[in-house]
């Protein structure tokens, strides 16, 4: 065979190998609302990767919870029915246990704790996700949750006798308020602005923006200005479905999405400052404990929570280097 037949035979399969691993549409299901900033900067995202691979790699959303919850979203990744989801990173703790150490309650005291240990940790714990199955193209800040009720707490004894929800499938919720001598009410979320309404609770936790849109606000009168809990959402991508990708093309998936995601981590921060602002002028009271009653609550959540790096199956090794950055911070922080 001619030299010159035999390039163009190896170019012709080269081609067609590139086509084979062309056109892969990744389908990616949320509970975040069109039209929401989520979704705006996610399709426009998409589009711009799909421009950038001319056409070889393309996402088609599925906004506000069609597919149902962040459980049924990731049964049915797992049945390869989607490739991925954009969930709040407790939905993955069944995949990759580590997800949740930014999770624990009353871990952070404000935001420029958890941008340092976020800058310390953040590729790491996304390397993690990726040896256990996941692509995470990043992490977006939602914000912290803030202790909202009916009626003032200010402190450890405030809270008991409260009828308090908790999400249904969120162990460190039930744990931190069995901690403080609160019977947890489970309930899903669609159901907790019926629950205020009703009575069946009187406590929730949410972040600002979660309060303003799940419209919590109209029924609560007082927020406990301590930041309990904070929350990030995971864009993540079933690493076999992103394995079909050309590696050329994962590259410019990589960069795109992560800087939508940077874009939206940013954003998160702005609306929830803007958020409380709107709860305030709502009438809603802002309630701050003392330094020892805020104290007492973080001694009181200290056992729990170390409890709960255990049983949780949490890497003792990056636990470790969590509380370490965090120790480093503040000690640089004093005055």
């Amino acid at each position: 065979m001619k030299p010159n037949l035999l390039k163009s035979l190896a170019f012709g399969l080269l081609l067609f190998s590139g086509q084979a691993m062309a056109a892969v549409t990744l389908k990616i299901a949320t509970l975040s609302p069109d039209g929401s900033y989520w979704m705006q900067k996610m399709r426009a995202g998409g589009a711009e990767l799909e421009k950038q691979t001319e056409g070889r790699v393309s996402l088609k959303f599925y906004p506000g919870g069609v597919m149902g919850d962040d459980a049924t979203v990731l049964r049915k990744m797992r049945l390869r029915q989607l490739q991925g989801a954009a969930v709040t990173s407790g939905a993955l703790s069944g995949i990759y246990p580590d997800i949740q150490l930014y999770n624990l309650v009353l871990l952070f005291r404000n935001a420029r704790e958890v941008d340092h240990v976020r800058q310390k940790m953040d590729a790491e714990l996304m390397e993690g996700m990726e040896q256990h199955g996941m692509v995470a193209l990043g992490f977006a800040d939602v914000g912290f949750a803030y202790m909202m009720s009916t009626v003032p707490i200010r402190t450890l004894a405030d809270m008991r006798s409260q009828k308090a929800w908790a999400p249904d499938d969120n162990k460190i919720a039930v744990n931190a308020l069995q901690a403080f001598d609160i019977s947890p009410i489970p309930l899903p979320l669609r159901d907790v602005l019926m629950g205020l309404q009703t009575g069946m609770i009187n406590v929730v936790a949410g972040s600002p923006v979660g309060a303003l849109a799940l419209q919590w606000h109209s029924k609560i009168k007082y927020v406990t200005d301590l930041p309990m809990l904070y929350l990030f959402g995971v864009l993540a991508i079933d690493k076999a479905a992103f394995d079909e990708i050309a590696p050329t093309d994962q590259a410019i998936v990589r960069r795109i999405m992560a800087g939508v995601i940077k874009e939206i981590d940013q954003h998160s921060r702005e609306d929830n400052e803007q958020a409380i602002v709107a709860l305030k002028n709502q009438g809603i009271q802002f309630v701050e404990p003392s330094p020892e009653a805020a104290e007492e609550l973080r001694q009181k959540i200290a056992a729990t929570n170390s409890e709960f790096e255990k049983t949780a199956s949490l890497s003792p090794e990056k636990t470790a280097k969590l509380h370490r950055h965090l120790d480093d911070f503040r000690s640089q922080e004093k005055p």
